[in-house]
């Protein structure tokens, strides 16, 4: 799926590639903990929850006593899951391979 041409620009080309630098878990906290305030990495980490849990079949009831999130949050995180950018499929299946390749060590 190509690139929304609202959000490229060289600002946000040098954010991610700043992004895929970081190299270990820490090396996120600390530059995540920089860029953002506590509510806005709360609030992303929220909605990829909210993904994973719509993707394995919870209901929203579940969804908003499990995660704390808005029945408003949960439906905007569907549509996307379901018509946008592909971009939290991508990675809840990385994370899904993962966790599989990290059990059967």
């Amino acid at each position: 799926m190509p690139v929304n041409p609202k959000l490229k620009d060289d600002l946000t080309d040098r954010l991610f590639q700043a992004i895929l630098s970081l190299q270990t878990e820490e090396e996120c906290y600390q530059f995540f903990e920089d860029v953002c305030t506590i509510s806005e990495l709360k609030a992303m980490a929220q909605r990829l929850e909210v993904a994973r849990m719509l993707k394995a079949g919870h209901t929203y009831d579940e969804i908003v006593d499990r995660t704390g999130a808005s029945t408003a949050t949960v439906s905007r995180v569907k549509r996307c899951l379901y018509y946008g950018a592909d971009g939290y499929k991508q990675v809840l299946l990385r994370l899904e391979e993962e966790n599989k390749r990290m059990e059967s060590l």
